[in-house]
């Protein structure tokens, strides 16, 4: 399985669910995407989503990876249809964990729910620096995020591609409807396209706060 990390993280955020899945007998691979986690000091402005998708895609051919279950959580919906469209042929199964399940054209701004917080008041020089980022903060942490990665369009249109199967996992706050999840539209989507849905009582990020759970609901995925 290949965990694919969303905006501002790194495969940091997937250590504690690689070691219980490598446990029970799995090859997890989860890497940084360019400028993020323990790439943040080669991060610029023109880092796009076209960049995160290469870097996936060379992972996947340069270790000759194959029949890959790909994960990817929030941003990194995106990126992983992105890779199903390069290379369908190597991809089992599209994993989105509390992610985007992008249409062709899309890009993340025009994918955000209308009442969606704006994020370009966290814009500077070319990057997304949400509040939570201290850079006082310990490592590892959350980082600057390239915003050409959220403005740039994904084109779909690989017919191998849309057959591939995929899992819709939506996190849910206690107490909180998940019609009213931000990411409830991708469960949506997904069963339009006939792909199982499982809805888990975490935030928005389960791999880190819930890591016992979210390794656990994973290795039932075929």
């Amino acid at each position: 399985m290949l965990l694919v990390h969303g905006a501002a993280g790194g495969g940091w955020q997937f250590k504690q669910v690689a070691a219980l899945m490598e446990a029970k007998g799995w090859r997890i691979y989860r890497p940084s995407l360019s400028g993020l986690g323990e790439h943040y000091h080669t991060a610029t402005a023109d880092i796009g989503l076209g960049t995160h998708i290469a870097d996936i895609v060379n992972l996947i051919l340069f270790e000759d990876l194959r029949e890959v279950v790909l994960l990817g959580h929030s941003y990194a919906g995106f990126v992983i249809a992105g890779v199903a469209e390069r290379v369908p042929d190597r991809i089992r199964r599209l994993v989105y964990l509390d992610a985007f399940v992008p249409l062709d054209g899309e890009s993340l701004v025009t994918t955000r729910r209308p009442d969606t917080p704006d994020m370009t008041k966290n814009l500077k020089d070319g990057f997304i620096i949400r509040p939570a980022i201290k850079d006082d903060a310990p490592l590892p942490r959350l980082v600057p995020h390239p915003f050409k990665t959220f403005t740039e369009t994904i084109s779909l249109k690989n017919p191998t591609a849309a057959k591939i199967p995929g899992t819709v996992i939506l996190t849910v706050a206690k107490g909180q409807r998940p019609e009213a999840d931000t990411f409830y539209f991708s469960t949506v989507r997904g069963r339009e396209r006939g792909w199982p849905v499982h809805v888990m009582e975490a935030d928005h990020f389960p791999m880190l706060n819930q890591p016992e759970a979210t390794a656990a609901l994973l290795l039932r995925i075929p």
